[in-house]
This record gives structure tokens, sequence and C-alpha cells, in this order.
């Protein structure tokens, strides 16, 4: 459930990226939407958990800290590669090509944290089989870039930041993985995370924006926009959040091809809400959607592996080796992956500061919203208020299983 709830709003968060096409530097548009990520990464934690719950399971796994700011910055990264894409080759097109960042966790799953290991035959079939998939799918889509109609001068570099921005996604996950099967709460996790996903895109925009005077030269031009970027940074970190938790309770081999049914979702906005089909031949359209199809039914595949007995022996293996190596509580580690939470126990209250840094939040989105203007892109208002309560209805439903569930463990 968290896996297809990522999936929602993962690609809900896309949506606002398509204000790069009306003119704006993909560095400012990368930079908008993650510092409404880092705003969101900061309130959401402290208010599902409370600080002291984040500082103490900080302080308790402190080595994981390093590997949370390295995601951060492979994120960075691969987010600005996905608004040039957007830029090149479009919504629909981009989003299949960087979903093949689940090949690249599933490989990573395998080799450091036992994934797959005495699966099987049935669940390597599934899951190999579900990985050709997801690689025709992606070369069907791309093949159908050359039917795109007239207007991107650059679709080849616009695939290559699609495919580039999928190996770094993949990498990321690699921290996460290593975080959760040391007990790390996903909550505490993006709090560190969101400090390199600022730093990162923040350097960005200097650097090539021409130093401090072209940066402040294309802020104040994306200010009539800001809001929207926020908004969608904010939508991506739900769904992020609950990536992390497909992450941990299923691993990466297996969550994140769910998670990446935003592709799905991707294609609607693109297709449905900003019209990326008009002017596409009728080859291109078959390729897309067969493209997509073709990928879905293969991530379908890979998380209907289930993990038999014998594989989650593999995986009690690698949380023993990470018990070994920074002297964890192997009952602790235990405990938190079936979904318990020892570090919450006998917790205090909230504290009043967490009061103000929530309304704080809600005062920068408040403020951004009487600064919006309409963007000049072409937006369906019917579809996209459709997908909007679509979105908000699967994020509730998914968060109130894994509240009860797991209480946000």
């Amino acid at each position: 459930m968290s896996g297809l709830a990522a999936g929602v709003g993962l690609g809900a968060a896309e949506a606002p990226t398509k204000l790069v096409t009306i003119g704006l530097s993909p560095f400012m548009v990368s930079l908008g939407m993650v510092a409404g990520v880092f705003v969101a990464r900061w309130t959401v934690p402290m208010v599902l958990k409370g600080s002291d719950y984040v500082w103490a399971d900080l302080r308790e796994k402190p080595h994981l800290v390093v590997w949370a700011l390295l995601a951060g910055m492979l994120w960075a990264v691969a987010n600005t590669l996905t608004v040039f894409a957007i830029r090149d080759v479009g919504l629909s097109v981009a989003f299949p090509l960087w979903n093949t960042n689940s090949l690249v966790g599933l490989f990573w799953g395998w080799l450091l944290f036992n994934e797959l290991r005495s699966a099987g035959a049935a669940a390597w079939t599934k899951v190999l089989g579900g990985a050709a998939a997801i690689v025709v799918g992606a070369c069907l889509t791309g093949l159908a870039t050359a039917h795109q109609a007239a207007g991107s001068p650059h679709p080849g570099m616009g695939i290559v930041a699609a495919i580039g921005a999928g190996m770094l996604w993949g990498t990321m996950y690699i921290p996460y993985r290593k975080a959760y099967i040391s007990g790390m709460n996903p909550l505490s996790f993006v709090t560190v995370f969101t400090f390199a996903e600022l730093g990162t895109t923040l350097a960005f925009a200097l650097v090539y924006e021409g130093g401090l005077p072209g940066f402040s030269s294309a802020l104040a031009a994306a200010k009539p926009v800001l809001f929207w970027l926020f908004l969608g940074g904010f939508c991506w970190v739900i769904g992020d959040l609950f990536q992390q938790y497909a992450a941990k309770y299923i691993g990466i081999g297996r969550g994140i091809p769910l998670s990446n049914t935003n592709q799905l979702w991707g294609l609607a906005w693109g297709v449905l809400v900003f019209g990326e089909f008009a002017g596409l031949s009728g080859t291109g359209r078959v390729m897309l959607v067969a493209g997509s199809l073709i990928m879905i039914a293969g991530a379908t595949a890979i998380s209907f592996a289930e993990a038999p007995e014998s594989e989650r022996t593999s995986w009690r293996e690698a949380m023993a080796r990470e018990c070994r190596r920074y002297g964890l509580n192997p009952d602790r580690l235990a405990a938190s992956a079936a979904g318990d939470d020892p570090l919450g126990q006998g917790r205090a209250g909230r504290r009043w500061w967490e009061y103000v840094i929530a309304a704080t939040a809600l005062g920068i989105f408040v403020w951004l919203a009487g600064a919006a203007t309409r963007p000049s892109i072409p937006f369906d208002a019917f579809w996209g208020a459709v997908l909007a309560l679509v979105t908000v209805v699967c994020i509730a439903l998914g968060g109130v299983a894994l509240y009860r569930r797991t209480r946000f463990s």
C-alpha cells in the first residue's frame, strides 16, 4: 500500500515541473521544488512523530547521517536532470525512462542487501521477467520520441537526462536500505537527507545562473510561480515518504517498482491535463501507451514476487552484519523491521517550537499563494481537479493504513 500511494504522490509532484516549458531556468525550477521539499521535510516528521523522537533516532545511529547526506546529493542531481528531460521530451515520455531506476535498485538490493538471495525460481522468474519488461517498455517509449511533434530542439539530450536520472535515483536507494535495515525511522532519515538536497541544488543554481546577480534575476522571474513549485515539492515529500516505508518493509527490489507506478500518474497528468499528445501521430501515441503499459506490467510482476522465508533469512543476515559493524541491538532492529516502534515507547509530548515551525511552514505557503499567478501553459482544469482529488484520497487511505499498522515506525 505504501508503494502504490508513493506512485500517486510522486506522479502529482512532477506536474509543476512543466513550468520549465514557459522559459524558466531548469535550475530554478529544481531549486523551487527542493525549497518546498526542505520546508515539508522538516515539518511533516515533527507533526507525525515529534522533534524529540527524530533527534533521539539520529543520536542512536549517527553513522547513518553521512549516508543520508549522500542520498540527498544524488537526489538533487537526479531531480535537476528530470527538469531538463521534461523540457526536451515532455512529462509523459520522460517518466518511463527515468523509472528504469527500478532495475538499478534491484541490482543493488541483490548485491549489497541479500535481496532475492535463496528466493527460489518462482520469485526470480517474476523479478527477471518484470525487469525485462521494464527495459523493453523503456526502449519502446524512447523510440516514440521519433514521432514527437516538432518543438524540442534536443530530444536526444532529454532522453539521456531521463536515463541519467534513473541511474542516480536507483543508486540513491543504497543509503535508503542501509538506513532501514539498521532500524532508522524514515522520518528521521529524510530530515537529514533534505540538507544535502537543498545545498546541492542551491549550488547548481548559483553556479549555472552566473553567480549571485544572475541567481537574483532568475529568482525574481520565477517568483510568480514559486507557489506551484513549492506545492510540487510538498507532494514529492509525501510520495517519497511512502516510498521510504515501502523500501523499509519489502526492500528496494520490490518497493521501488511499486512506487514506479508514478509513471502511470505522470502519463495521466501529461496527457489529460497538459495535452502532451496534441499533434502526436497515431503511431507515436500507440508506442507511448504500449511502452508505458509494458513497464507497468513489469513492475507488477516484480511486486508479486513475495519474499519467501528463505529469502527473509538472507535479509536477517544483512541486518546482523549491520549490527556487528555498528554495535546495534539486534532485538530493536527486528522489532523495527516488523513495524513496531521501540524508540517511541514512553516519549514525551510535543514541544512548543514544533507548533511554531508548523505554523511558519503553513505561512510560507500562504504567502507564496498570495503572489502566485496562473502560468501560460495548456491546462485542463477538469482533469486537473479530478487527478488532484484522486491523489488526496489515495494518500489519505495509505496514510491511515500505515498509521494503524506501524504508527509511522
